[in-house]
């Protein structure tokens, strides 16, 4: 399940050059944007995938702890004029408490069952979100005016937050509870027979999973400056891309949601560019359709995703390259 080595190498020179990466792009502001959404996505990747990956319990509303993060940060400053900062603190504990008051619910659900109780649930608070003007300004939404025009505070910060989720997921995974959230994703009837309390263990990949997309939503509203329901409770920006994030790069894969992060902010930010202005601009409206595409290719070809397929497609890419030396 892991190497005898915590932390790698490999892993270091992967951090440091993500710490280096805005510093190379410090031309382009616009660049160092795509980064910072690349490193939430790894967040809300990496939270979604010890939840799904590590535990087998598939989410399809995980826009429901990103969304509830994100308000936690706004409805304070609304209300009272405090400073949405304190939502980092308190972001991440209130996407707690809602995974678990939302887990006595769906945790008795299980397979499609449970992935559509979670999707009901950030349905839910979308809509009642969009309604309670009073508490969150309703579809008008929050504006808040942020603290930096810098964009080098925000992609560390976040980057921060990035590093912690890794990290919890390594640590966890090392951990007994790691292997009892794999003993429940393999098989929960037999886990439990052999006396692993199944309730408990998927509380608390819930309370870890929904954590750290709490912080990522709180996040979010403070280096945006603006939030409404239907962007933070968004089914098919936030929860189904969630999603994709982690099949892409590999489920049950710690850097498989960074591949997959990179793969999907790039693909989508090409698309909504109509490819930088190379393109028709219906073509803008065409990555929902590439998306779909994309996934089908994945189930069918590389069904562990980039990194958990990375040796076959090395090796296939061995063979390509042979047979082109031959020739």
């Amino acid at each position: 399940m892991h190497n005898d080595k915590f932390i790698s190498k490999s892993e270091i020179g992967i951090f440091i050059f993500a710490l280096a990466l805005p510093f190379i792009f410090d031309f382009s502001p616009y660049i160092q944007g795509l980064l910072i959404f690349v490193v939430l996505w790894v967040v809300l990747g990496t939270s979604w995938n010890l939840l799904a990956g590590y535990t087998g319990q598939v989410s399809f509303g995980h826009a429901a702890f990103f969304g509830i993060g994100a308000y936690a940060a706004g409805v304070p400053f609304f209300l009272f004029k405090v400073s949405p900062w304190w939502g980092l603190l308190f972001g991440g504990i209130t996407a707690v408490i809602l995974g678990y008051l939302l887990g006595i619910v769906v945790f008795r659900l299980r397979g499609p069952y449970f992935a559509l109780g979670t999707l009901a649930a950030a349905e839910i608070l979308r809509i009642a979100f969009g309604q309670e003007e009073w508490l969150t300004n309703g579809h008008n939404g929050i504006l808040y005016m942020t603290t930096w025009v810098s964009k080098y505070p925000y992609y560390f910060i976040i980057l921060a937050i990035a590093a912690g989720t890794i990290l919890t997921v390594k640590v966890v995974m090392r951990r007994r509870e790691g292997y009892y959230f794999l003993s429940i994703r393999e098989d929960e009837d037999a886990a439990s027979a052999i006396g692993i309390n199944a309730s408990k263990y998927k509380n608390i990949s819930m309370g870890l999973s929904s954590f750290w997309a709490g912080m990522a939503g709180a996040f979010y509203f403070i280096y945006m400056g603006f939030i409404d329901p239907e962007t933070v409770f968004a089914l098919h920006n936030i929860s189904i891309i969630s999603i994709l994030v982690g099949i892409i790069g590999g489920v049950g894969t710690i850097w498989g949601p960074a591949i997959g992060a990179i793969i999907m902010v790039l693909l989508q930010e090409t698309f909504r560019s109509a490819f930088f202005g190379f393109a028709p601009q219906w073509v803008s409206g065409m990555h929902a359709f590439v998306f779909g595409l994309l996934v089908i290719f994945v189930i069918l070809y590389l069904p562990g995703g980039v990194v958990g397929d990375w040796d076959l497609i090395r090796k296939k890419l061995h063979l390509k390259r042979k047979s082109e030396m031959k020739k």
